[in-house]
């Protein structure tokens, strides 16, 4: 049998026994509600990053602190979301506690490069996949996938979709996906670009633009927040893709190959469901996992 081989049985014996028991807290209790698997660095491949990571008993995760339901700093500073117990996921499947997950806040335009100098281990952090970001940094999953929508002031009547931008300010952030489809679909629009999306809705509110687009689970958050003031345009109905997958260093087979196997146990076994439901499913409906892409 080649070592490639085994290396692949190991995974997916190993990361189907792991998520299995590894279920992720979906409340932001005090005490997560995390099973850690019980291996050690020499249940990985020699080398891997996996084993690394184990026998540090930590890892390094970057993720938004500005988006309700999928990454926002809660009270004591800590993150809350989606993304966030998608990392306890993969943490637990590594055998390390949640309490030594330590958490860095990645914007849009810093995913990469944190990837790149090896501030963080991985991103999750509604980071769409993409041909040009995988150019520079490798993903797993995707584990959801998202689309492009619009929200605007209650009062708004003016904005009615993507064929009404023109004349119009709109906000998203610097670097991420939803700016770009602006720039290139829309130049008719004023895009006003911002580092964080809360960024965004605050110059909403404030009168500055007319209009903020992003994926529709952040938005719906936002809107979630101040329903009295906010709305999504045709009840957030999208006009792109956007499949959310985990950003890892480029080049790093094994580790990528882990964190699908991870994945895709956490929807076997219904930890991603149970994580849907505590954080983005208060507001949304949990939809079908989407399928990976082992490329």
């Amino acid at each position: 049998m080649s070592r490639s081989l085994n290396r692949r049985l190991f995974l997916t014996g190993t990361v189907g026994t792991v998520a299995a028991a590894t279920l992720a807290a979906c409340g932001g209790s005090e005490k997560d509600d995390v099973s850690v698997a019980d291996v050690e660095a020499g249940d990985f491949p020699e080398g891997s990053t996996m084993a690394k990571l184990n026998e540090a008993g930590s890892i390094k995760i970057g993720t938004k602190y500005d988006q309700p339901l999928f990454g926002q700093a809660g009270p004591d500073g800590k993150p809350l979301g989606f993304d966030v117990e998608m990392g306890k996921i993969i943490a637990g499947a590594l055998g390390i506690d949640p309490e030594k997950i330590e958490w860095s806040e990645t914007v849009s335009a810093n995913r990469e490069p944190f990837l790149e100098g090896g501030q963080v281990d991985i991103v999750v952090a509604t980071y769409s996949i993409t041909d040009t970001r995988k150019e520079v940094v490798d993903f797993a999953g995707p584990y959801y996938v998202a689309g492009q929508a619009l929200l605007v002031l209650a009062d708004n009547e003016d904005v009615t979709g993507e064929d009404s931008l023109a004349g119009k300010k709109v906000a998203s952030v610097d670097g991420s996906t939803p700016a770009q489809y602006i720039l290139d679909n829309h130049p008719d629009a004023e895009l006003v670009p911002f580092d964080t999306y809360s960024k965004c809705v605050a110059a909403l509110t404030n009168g500055q633009v007319d209009v903020v687009t992003t994926d529709n689970v952040i938005l719906a958050g936002f809107k979630e927040a101040d329903p009295d003031k906010l709305k999504l345009v045709n009840d957030g109905e999208t006009f792109t893709e956007e499949p959310y997958g985990i950003g890892l260093a480029k080049g790093d087979d094994d580790f990528r190959a882990f964190l699908n196997d991870t994945i895709q146990a956490a929807y076997d076994d219904g930890s991603w469901a149970k994580a849907w439901e505590g954080t983005a499913g208060s507001v949304l409906p949990t939809p079908e996992p989407p399928e990976l892409d082992r490329y």
